[in-house]
Parts: C-alpha cells; sequence; structure tokens
C-alpha cells in the first residue's frame, strides 16, 4: 500500500484534493501537525467530503512522533529543490511519499538528511513548483504505475457521463 505523508499541511482544499486520491487509490493518508485548518467530523461533514469514510487517515504530533509510531524507512522526499527527477525513483510497496507544507515546503534540515531521497517534478524555468494536490497525483500514480495499478479498477465504464 502506498503512503502518502503531508507535513505541516497548511490549506484544507489541497488536503481535502490528496484525501480523494488516496481514497481512489487505497493509499493511506498521514498528516504531521500543526495542521493549518479543522479535520473534526464536523468540518468534514460541513465541507461535503463524501468519500472521507473511504481515507485511512492517521495523524501524528509531530516528525518524531511519526517516525516513532511508523518506522517508515523507504521513504521519498518531495521537493522543488531536488536534484533528480521522480522518474528515476524506484518505488517498492509500503513507501511512503513525504510532501511539505505549501508555504515553504519540507524543513531544509529534513532534506538535507536524506538529500538521496529528495525527488522532484520537472517544471518550466521561472516556475515556482506544482500545487501540492496536483503533486501528490503525480508522485502517487507513477507509484501505483510502477506497481500495475494493484486492486485498482483498470477497465473504465464507457456508459458513464
Amino acid at each position: 500500500m502506498l503512503n502518502i505523508v503531508l507535513v505541516e499541511p497548511e490549506i484544507h482544499g489541497n488536503t481535502g484534493n490528496i484525501a480523494r486520491t488516496c481514497a481512489a487509490t487505497r493509499s493511506r493518508l498521514h498528516l504531521i501537525e500543526p495542521l493549518g485548518f479543522d479535520i473534526s467530523d464536523k468540518a468534514v461533514k460541513r465541507a461535503g467530503l463524501d468519500y472521507w469514510h473511504m481515507v485511512d487517515l492517521h495523524v501524528y504530533r509531530d516528525l518524531d512522533d511519526f517516525f516513532a509510531r511508523t518506522g517508515a524507512e523507504d521513504i521519498w522526499l518531495a521537493t522543488a529543490k531536488a536534484p533528480r527527477p521522480y522518474t528515476e525513483a524506484v518505488f517498492r510497496p509500503d513507501c511512503w511519499l513525504m510532501f511539505g507544507k505549501e508555504s515553504t515546503g519540507l524543513p531544509e534540515e529534513f532534506r538535507s538528511a536524506h538529500a538521496d531521497r529528495c525527488i522532484r517534478i520537472p517544471i518550466r524555468e521561472g516556475a515556482r513548483c506544482l500545487n501540492l494536490s496536483n503533486a501528490a497525483a503525480v508522485l502517487a500514480y507513477e507509484a501505483l504505475r510502477q506497481w500495475g495499478f494493484p486492486d485498482l479498477d483498470q477497465t473504465g465504464d464507457m456508459t458513464a457521463p
């Protein structure tokens, strides 16, 4: 199973979109606090997130709590500051795709400690980066493509609108 980790996400819409990607792909969503929004049942219902019950959600106090509780080792850090593209990564089952907060990304010392695991999505020069939810979808589907899209419907429905 794929694990998507958001470190201190700030924008509820991005996290909602990523949660929908997780629901559609059977991926686990891990949120590392502080969060810039409320994910209580009341807030989720008010936002109309009708897929939230399909999300395998885990929340952690901070990065130390995350590593203590998960023992995550096969991690990939998505950052616009990485020297190599995501297409060079070999994603193994049960890997962890980590994304930083929208305003500043992943902490510099954390990126430095895992420099060999930093990957980026190529974009045109002068563009800052992709939206967080788009970046998460690109990397999630690349990992799933490498695994042959396990347990996902690949046939489509030609009669659907």
